[in-house]
């Protein structure tokens, strides 16, 4: 069977595609996708190890089988520290966008006259990284799933701190110069320290698990940056 599979970041960069066909025995497993992938890119083998596989913007185990008629991606770790426009996905509270973000506007989608505090995190470019002046970052990020994996991570967090009243996640995408905004997230509660407390958790696990990668531009090179293995949104601890 021939099977489409999406690549992203340092895999799109080594393949020189960002979808690939493969043939595949009928039933196959993500494990003899991967291998299949590395043996008709050789340059990717190192990589395949880390990467994770998502099936209609599901995460899934390394011996699922492959069924036809199914969007395969392939999730490098994310960098760990991402209305529809132009294929921008985008939503109320949860957007992926290519637009300069607005902290004031998301913070009036979390306002509610019961909530005393709102916090407010912004994630900036800065311009110095593991010892490298940075002269900008490119932001990539698998849309669909991102924008899901956000609203899981918001009904985790409002399961491990009860008390909040709503959150909010933005993340650019493209390219970004130094202290432009790539991430806000908002939080609003009743008392001021659930909303701190909620919102550092949130970003904390938005850098684990949402499938959002930078890389990095320096003056002699680039990189994509790579942090945390992805792994699949889980229950949250009680606070």
């Amino acid at each position: 069977m021939n099977v489409s599979v999406r690549l992203f970041a340092g895999l799109r960069d080594a393949v020189g595609s960002r979808l690939v066909t493969l043939d595949l025995p009928a039933g196959a497993t993500v494990v003899e996708l991967k291998q299949r992938l590395g043996d008709e890119y050789p340059s990717v083998r190192a990589m395949l190890d880390t990467v994770a596989c998502a099936i209609d913007d599901e995460y899934v185990t390394a011996d699922e089988r492959i069924r036809e008629h199914v969007e395969v991606a392939l999730i490098p770790p994310v960098s760990g520290g991402a209305g529809a426009d132009e294929g921008v996905a985008m939503s109320e509270l949860f957007r992926i966008t290519e637009d300069v973000l607005d902290g004031q506007a998301l913070v009036k989608l979390v306002e509610r006259p019961e909530a005393g505090g709102v916090t407010l995190f912004y994630g900036n470019v800065r311009n110095f990284s593991e010892g490298r002046d940075v002269n900008r970052l490119e932001y990539e990020a698998h849309e669909s799933m991102a924008l899901k994996t956000m609203r899981e991570v918001a009904e985790e967090t409002k399961r491990a701190f009860p008390d909040i009243c709503e959150i909010g996640v933005w993340h650019r995408i493209g390219t970004l110069e130094i202290g432009e905004t790539s991430l806000l997230v908002a939080v609003s509660s009743p008392h001021r320290k659930e909303s701190f407390d909620a919102c550092h958790w949130a970003v904390d696990r938005i850098k684990e698990v949402v499938p959002v990668w930078k890389k990095e531009h320096w003056a002699d090179g680039s990189a994509w940056v790579e942090g945390h293995a992805v792994e699949a949104p889980e229950t949250a601890p009680s606070s």
